[in-house]
């Protein structure tokens, strides 16, 4: 049976734009056609019964590990656990197998995406030591940004040659996101943790030897580089309140260097290692309870631009081995949004501000068109989400978060009562995700750029 026309969105609490209204949106096919307008005869009535109606998270960082890592996942599974989780586009990375680190890679990984994605998609194009010439000659059609690793995680693309640096700041003016570490500190640190440890290394240890030192001394250095070259930057996922120094508050439109937190560094903090070592183990390290807090507070004051995952699911065989065999990284975009109204309902967070950080601002920052606000001519990519089951001790008797859709098949929030539940996903106007069931439905499109 085919989609109607038309659907309006009933009893809504509709976050846009700093403002809660409550009431109808309406939207035709793929796009928005307003809030509060008329029921037209032929749309399909949904009563959201009082929960909040967002516009789609925009995840700026995720691994989907194809090609060549599909036994960990692919971007069939954890499109389909997105849209679970209410992100509706996402920005892949490109440290997979092979890389994608030029215009041939690039388009793969949109073909491969046209297929099976759930979701909306974009996609990086990674620097490496010896490839100028092809970031040079990108095509920015098929590229969100440019990904830089200036500390090596996971994948072989650490940047490290300083010229090679300076010529990427130099050549490139699409927007530059990096992962800031310094890999040579790291190492000694994994050194001396084994010489006094053996194998039997803690994982208390990750955020001494993943240390705010290696973290600093990286993204000042990018910092430095972007205001040498006038280049966009895009600092991904800090841990560190030292780090928070090299970034301003106000308005993202002002600002030629941004910064991103993860859903996970400011959920949990080193206390979080004892239960769960591997489960946790993400480059660059959860830190200190200090550092969670002061991630929490430049969100809150806009020194902080977009909240993101960095999924990075990797088997419960593969984070079963000891820490210097287990490999670091999450699987994170089904729980992600839910993790956030937890910081609403300890007053930390408000609704908007949420919005703000997870569709407004990475819509703002890649230039991405027609998507991330609930607009007149936007995509209808939207996302029904009820926190009242928190206020209901009783109704916490159901399960403490939805079942893992990631291919890993875990979720490092289990055992944590989320207190917010997706209840609908669409995407582009199609019903893709409700009441605890993907839909079958059209594959999400490739995102567009205002460049």
């Amino acid at each position: 049976m085919s989609e109607p026309l038309s659907t309006q969105i009933v009893n809504a609490r509709i976050v846009n734009e700093g403002e809660i209204t409550e009431g109808t949106l309406l939207f035709r096919g793929e796009r928005i056609e307003g809030i509060n307008r008329p029921t037209p005869d032929d749309a399909a009535v949904v009563d959201a019964q009082g929960a909040w109606l967002l516009p789609g998270m925009i995840d700026d960082q995720v691994h989907f590990r194809e090609p060549g890592f599909e036994h960990k996942a692919n971007i069939s599974t954890e499109s389909r656990a997105a849209v679970a989780g209410g992100i509706t586009s996402y920005l892949e990375m490109p440290n997979c197998n092979p890389l994608t680190i030029n215009n041939a890679r690039l388009a793969d990984k949109h073909a491969r995406a046209a297929r099976v994605s759930a979701a909306n998609y974009g996609f990086y194009l990674g620097a490496t030591n010896d490839n100028l010439e092809d970031v040079k000659a990108v095509d920015r059609s098929l590229a969100c940004g440019l990904k830089i690793f200036m500390g090596a995680s996971t994948g072989n693309m650490l940047v490290d040659d300083e010229t090679t640096l300076e010529n990427i700041f130099a050549s490139t003016d699409l927007l530059v996101a990096t992962h800031c570490e310094d890999t040579p500190m790291i190492i000694a640190a994994e050194e001396a943790a084994s010489s006094r440890f053996g194998e039997d290394i803690p994982f208390s240890e990750h955020p001494k030897i993943r240390s705010e030192a290696a973290c600093y001394k990286s993204s000042s250095l990018a910092v430095s580089l972007a205001k040498r070259f006038g280049t966009r930057l895009h600092v991904l996922h800090l841990t560190t309140a030292r780090e928070l120094e090299l970034f301003t508050p106000g308005p993202l439109a002002n600002k030629q260097i941004t910064a991103e937190a993860c859903v996970h560094h400011l959920f949990f903090n080193e206390s979080s290692y004892e239960a769960k070592g591997a489960l946790i183990k993400c480059n660059p390290a959860i830190k200190r309870v200090e550092d969670q807090s002061a991630l929490l507070k430049a969100v809150a004051e806009d020194r902080i631009d977009v909240i993101a995952t960095d999924h990075a699911p990797h088997t419960a065989e593969e984070k079963a081995r000891p820490y210097r065999r287990a490999p670091a990284g999450l699987p994170l975009v089904q729980h992600a949004l839910l993790t956030l109204f937890e910081h609403v309902k300890s007053g930390v967070f408000d609704v908007p501000l949420i919005v703000r950080k997870t569709a407004h601002a990475p819509a703002d920052l890649f230039a991405i068109k027609d998507r991330g606000y609930l607009r007149e001519g936007y995509y209808a990519d939207l996302v029904l989400i009820d926190d009242r089951r928190g206020a209901d001790p009783a109704a916490l008797t159901d399960d403490a978060i939805p079942a893992p859709l990631s291919k890993c098949g875990w979720s490092p929030f289990d055992g944590f009562d989320l207190s917010a539940r997706v209840r609908k996903t669409w995407v582009n106007g199609h019903l893709r995700y409700s009441d605890g069931e993907v839909q079958p439905g059209p594959c999400g499109q490739a995102l567009t750029y205002r460049r």
